[in-house]
């Protein structure tokens, strides 16, 4: 008989633990494995949402104004009944929520806030393309009652870790406790993620630029001048890819090298993606995977939202091609 060769097998608990800084054991261990039970009961629907009616829209509307989706409210539950009556919480945020999730008075709090977005890409569900999850996570001191704005509020360069979860093809966990960057896939007959990318890093050489050029008449003049310039350059060569799910297209650039951008457009003057659970863990990422992200004048890392669910412009990615567009809008501002 053949003899089977078993490859050693990783998980993202066994990793955290014995990989990681100091603040990153204990509690943050534990809250991992939390996020990371949400995700597999979230990969579940996701690839059954048709078969178990979890398609289409629900009747409500969340804060953002949009008009919710059945997966988005399905999973956004899943985290909060996951997290609230761990000990390991404080409070949360969600995309989905008007205000801060205070952890109920009867469970123990934790020394952790968790910032998430359930479904990003929601509006790819009814059509089969990639969606992810999005959270990032603070810690502080003071435990006394609930939580107030001002301690959530805090800029993503004091994060102590973030991460994301694509359920696509297979459903892959990427996260950083700010020594590295990590993927984990999930093996879906055992029910764990097991490491499969240790120390992701955007490569040197970019492929792909990622914008919706359907909005390029929408744009200001200097994030045309840099889309004109992604398109026509000689000075490297890439390749257009867009799927509109911002978890997707990050992570092909991830692999692949590229930069994702969002810019500001009429409908949304300030820019789409919020600051707080979206662009600030991403940074994160990107920022320990070597790349960088901006607003088209700042670094995300050093924005201090007013407010839980305020919007920015988003470039990010290989930080050449960020500093890139920061000049072109600088120089077109002027």
């Amino acid at each position: 008989m053949e003899r089977i060769i078993l490859r050693p097998r990783v998980t993202i608990e066994r990793f955290v633990l014995s990989k990681q800084p100091e603040h990153a054991k204990g509690k943050l261990t534990e809250l991992f494995y939390d996020i990371a039970l949400a995700a597999k009961l979230i990969a579940v629907q996701t690839k059954k949402a048709a078969l178990l009616g979890n398609g289409g829209y629900e009747d409500t509307i969340n804060i953002q104004g949009e008009q919710q989706r059945t997966l988005d409210v399905y999973a956004d539950d899943i985290f909060i009944k996951t997290n609230d009556h761990t000990g390991r919480l404080a409070a949360m945020v969600s995309e989905e929520q008007d205000s801060i999730i205070q952890i109920p008075k009867k469970y123990k709090r934790g020394n952790y806030i968790l910032v998430y977005d359930p479904i990003d890409g929601s509006s790819n569900i009814d059509t089969n393309v990639t969606v992810g999850t999005i959270f990032g996570i603070y810690k502080i001191d003071d435990l006394n009652g609930d939580i107030p704005l001002e301690t959530v509020l805090r800029p993503g360069k004091e994060l102590i870790a973030s991460g994301y979860i694509i359920y696509g093809t297979s459903t892959i966990f990427v996260y950083s406790t700010g020594d590295g960057v990590h993927g984990f896939t999930l093996d879906p007959e055992i029910g764990e993620f097991f490491l499969t990318h240790e120390n992701l890093r955007f490569p040197e050489e970019p492929a792909y630029y990622s914008m919706n050029f359907g909005a390029y008449r929408n744009w200001d003049t200097g994030v045309q001048a840099f889309a004109d310039w992604l398109r026509k350059t000689d000075e490297i060569k890439l390749s257009q890819r867009y799927i509109g799910s911002f978890v997707g297209d990050f992570h092909r650039n991830l692999l692949y090298g590229g930069v994702y951008a969002y810019p500001a457009e009429r409908k949304y003057p300030n820019g789409k993606i919020r600051i707080l659970y979206e662009s600030a863990p991403m940074a994160f990422i990107a920022h320990n995977a070597g790349g960088y992200a901006s607003d088209g004048t700042r670094p995300i890392l050093e924005i201090k939202p007013d407010t839980l669910h305020q919007r920015s412009q988003l470039f990010i990615g290989n930080t050449s091609l960020v500093k890139k567009a920061e000049s072109f809008i600088q120089r077109n501002n002027k």
